[in-house]
């Protein structure tokens, strides 16, 4: 689908099962995390937004004239009040979680070729389990608005049933939140801090 629209990275979590470590400033080849999924997205042509918790540390590590900020005040109310914070963003907007280094710019822009405009569309493993990132088509944007609690969107998904389309291997399910998924991780990749 032709036009442009928002690519949000959330990362307004506390990363608690970290033990004190930060899992969006876990360094990819010598890069945070979370800059690297910023660079990926703003490769796509998209806006770039990243959600984070007021005062966070992860703020230094985005460069803000290219990036937006959308602080999350409420975050500890759970990854709803991430998504509560998106639903002003105009346009479809793509979610994408803040500890998932496997996901890349060509993932993205699968992901961009298969929306239409009329439904979301949701990664899946290649097995067809389904993952990270998600579009959302503008309407249900604004319904984020109404989301409550820790699960995010998957009411809005299960209320719209998304196009799934896979990704190769298992990226799209590959999110590292504990230090031993990283160590895990980095011994099955050989991709170093």
């Amino acid at each position: 689908m032709s036009g442009k629209g928002t690519i949000a990275i959330l990362a307004a979590g506390s990363a608690s099962r970290m033990r004190g470590g930060d899992k969006c400033l876990e360094l990819v080849g010598g890069v945070p995390l979370l800059r690297v999924l910023v660079d990926r997205a703003a490769a796509i042509g998209w806006d770039v937004a990243v959600t984070l918790r007021p005062g966070s540390e992860r703020r230094q590590h985005l460069d803000t004239s290219t990036t937006r900020v959308v602080e999350v005040s409420d975050a500890d109310a759970g990854m709803a009040a991430s998504f509560r914070a998106l639903s002003g963003i105009e346009g479809p907007l793509m979610v994408c979680l803040g500890d998932m280094p496997e996901i890349e710019t060509a993932d993205m822009e699968t992901l961009i070729a298969a929306y239409d405009g009329t439904a979301p569309v949701r990664a899946t493993a290649q097995d067809g389990t389904p993952g990270q990132p998600v579009i959302f088509p503008p309407g249900l944007v604004a319904a984020m608005a109404r989301l409550e609690g820790d699960k995010g969107a998957q009411g809005l998904l299960k209320a719209h049933p998304p196009r799934l389309v896979p990704l190769p291997g298992q990226r799209a399910i590959t999110d590292l939140d504990t230090p031993e998924a990283w160590s895990e991780w980095r011994a099955r990749t050989g991709i170093r801090n």
